[in-house]
């Protein structure tokens, strides 16, 4: 499971990280060594979620453990999309609270503060958890499958809202349509513009996938945008440019 949750790191915010390449060229100018950090803490959370996650998948497998099922006709139909927004109501609910303790002067020097340290976040930056604050998030999801009946298909469908929530919240720009974000389907709604504001003020928007948890305790600040960041990455892009461009110009002996 280990092995699964690492690969599954990998492929999304490599794809997501290509396709940033791909559409803000040189957006991530200049963060090289924050990018191989990021990944490193990444695929170190992956071992940490991989321990709950394959001690479920063993328990569910050979002794029935879980409410998980298989047979679609298990239950009725309504309790595919009743559990899938089930499991992401307690997880948001759960992400929220522990997120916020973190930000808490203790627990975010300890822990937090290695996550933020990512000025400004990429997509590889989605797992970049310390160990603490990956257990955190790793016993949830395996604790309500022993609570709420879910279909197989349905958990799935869960992990890949999670894993591809976590990636496009740090990508550093918007890739949901507009309305998802700044109409009023966004303002219950958490993407990358909001989960942004949190990175730059870093006590507000404490949410994963919905503001209402936010909105209820006073926390949401609204949404960012991506201008200051965008211009730091076009000024460092200019200094790392006309850095080559100075070493080659040494290297000739001509001026750069």
């Amino acid at each position: 499971m280990t092995l699964i949750v690492g690969l599954r790191y990998l492929a999304t915010s490599g794809a997501f990280a290509g396709l940033t390449r791909w559409r803000h060229p040189g957006l991530y100018q200049g963060l090289d060594p924050q990018m191989r950090r990021e990944i490193w803490w990444s695929l170190a959370s992956a071992g940490i979620y991989g321990v709950p996650a394959g001690i479920v998948a063993w328990g569910w497998r050979t002794h029935g453990w879980t409410r998980v099922y298989t047979d679609v006709h298990a239950y009725p139909l309504w309790m595919l999309p009743v559990s899938v927004l089930a499991f992401l109501l307690l997880h948001d609910a759960w992400f929220y609270w522990t997120h916020r303790w973190m930000h808490r002067p203790e627990p975010f020097r300890v822990a937090h503060a290695l996550h933020h340290a990512s000025r400004p976040p990429t997509a590889w930056a989605a797992m970049a958890f310390h160990p603490i604050e990956a257990l955190t998030g790793a016993v949830v999801i395996p604790l309500l499958v022993f609570v709420i009946p879910i279909h197989v298909g349905a958990l799935g469908l869960v992990l890949t809202i999670m894993t591809v929530m976590g990636v496009t919240n740090h990508m550093g720009w918007e890739i949901f349509p507009r309305f998802l974000w700044s109409g009023p389907l966004g303002d219950w709604l958490i993407t990358a513009s909001h989960h942004q504001r949190h990175h730059e003020r870093y006590g507000c928007n404490y949410g994963l996938y919905f503001r209402h948890w936010d909105r209820l305790c006073g926390t949401d600040q609204g949404i960012g945008d991506f201008a200051r960041d965008h211009a730091r990455a076009a000024a460092r892009a200019r200094r790392v440019g006309g850095g080559d461009a100075a070493d080659r110009g040494r290297g000739t002996g001509r001026p750069a």
